[in-house]
């Protein structure tokens, strides 16, 4: 009897060889190149007509970030320094406009995927995607759709009203005139009116329904690109108020006796003052959407482009914000009004 060990007849394959790195590196860019033409978005993203349009550059990035990014709520950040005073008031808008451009980063960056190619073009879209279908909706539906109705709310009251004002100021002839360097009252300037401007006029209300109508002719236009635009004359004019905002203040001096004695301390204020800040501040609700109307590809990606334009509307919204926190101030101090 053999005591030799019984050799089986069956033979084991050596394990497969690994592909070489070149190899897999040309199927990882093959596979997200064909995501990329399956996946670009979300099936009714298509015919939306916001993200209908693949026609942006860099340059409709940066007048519709500017647009979006600053309104009349800069025009009251001298209160807020009035509130906190020189020290406190320069490091919170220092600070909240650094803050502003990291958010604004990491959603350019977010907005679409580097495995899949696919885009996030909605804030709900991207929180879910972050925290699951059931949670996502959760946490993005209640803050998405109050902060949608209030900014339309806010916007009808202030279009409405400076439809209004510029009705008056147009229609009185002499009747009406501008005052400069009114310190006692204004920041820069107010229309004064005799009573023969109000008649005839609409009432407030129906200014309110003028404003609304024309918004609901400008929705009717097929996408973002085509109101491009609307967006570069509201962006001209936002720059352009609050450099005469400041310009002016310069101009006519400081007023008598100015003082610069922040408002007795009272902690019930600094969250009001925090607001007013953070409240001039704005744009985050468009970024993902203005993004998502620029073609993008392996080669160019689109969150280049739309860098750089968001880089070029916030060095003007900083040329103008700051300007007009500092020099308002300067220029009347305590008497600085809080509308």
């Amino acid at each position: 009897m053999s005591l030799a060990p019984e050799i089986s007849s069956t033979t084991s394959t050596p394990p497969a060889a690994a592909p070489p790195p070149a190899a897999a590196e040309q199927d990882s860019f093959s596979l997200s190149k064909a995501l990329q033409m399956t996946k670009l978005d979300s099936p009714q993203d298509t015919w939306l007509p916001i993200t209908e349009s693949r026609n942006g550059n860099a340059y409709y990035a940066a007048f519709h970030t500017l647009c979006s990014g600053i309104g009349i709520q800069a025009l009251i950040l001298s209160f807020a320094f009035y509130l906190l005073g020189w020290a406190w008031g320069l490091i919170c808008l220092t600070i909240t406009f650094i803050w502003q451009l990291y958010t604004l980063w990491v959603l350019v960056q977010l907005h679409e995927s580097t495995e899949t190619g696919m885009r996030y073009n909605r804030y709900l879209q991207l929180c879910c995607v972050t925290f699951g279908d059931k949670l996502g909706k959760w946490l993005a539906l209640f803050p998405i759709m109050y902060l949608s109705g209030g900014t339309c709310v806010a916007l009808i009251v202030i279009g409405g009203s400076t439809l209004n004002r510029f009705f008056q100021y147009s229609t009185c002839g002499n009747t009406c005139r501008v005052m400069f360097g009114d310190t006692t009252s204004n920041l820069l300037f107010r229309i004064t009116c005799s009573e023969t401007c109000s008649s005839g006029s609409l009432t407030m209300v129906e200014w309110y329904l003028v404003f609304t109508c024309v918004a609901v002719v400008l929705s009717q236009l097929p996408n973002l690109n085509s109101i491009a635009g609307v967006s570069l004359i509201g962006a001209v004019t936002a720059v352009g108020y609050c450099t005469l905002t400041w310009a002016v203040s310069v101009a006519e001096g400081r007023i008598r006796e100015v003082s610069y004695e922040p408002f007795p301390a009272n902690p019930l204020l600094l969250p009001y003052a925090l607001g007013i800040i953070a409240f001039a501040f704005r744009g985050h609700n468009l970024i993902l959407e203005i993004q998502a109307t620029m073609p993008s590809s392996n080669q160019h990606p689109f969150h280049v482009p739309m860098w750089k334009g968001v880089k070029f509307a916030y060095l003007l919204i900083a040329m103008c914000i700051f300007p007009v926190a500092i020099v308002g101030f300067w220029a009347y101090g305590s008497e600085v009004p809080f509308t």
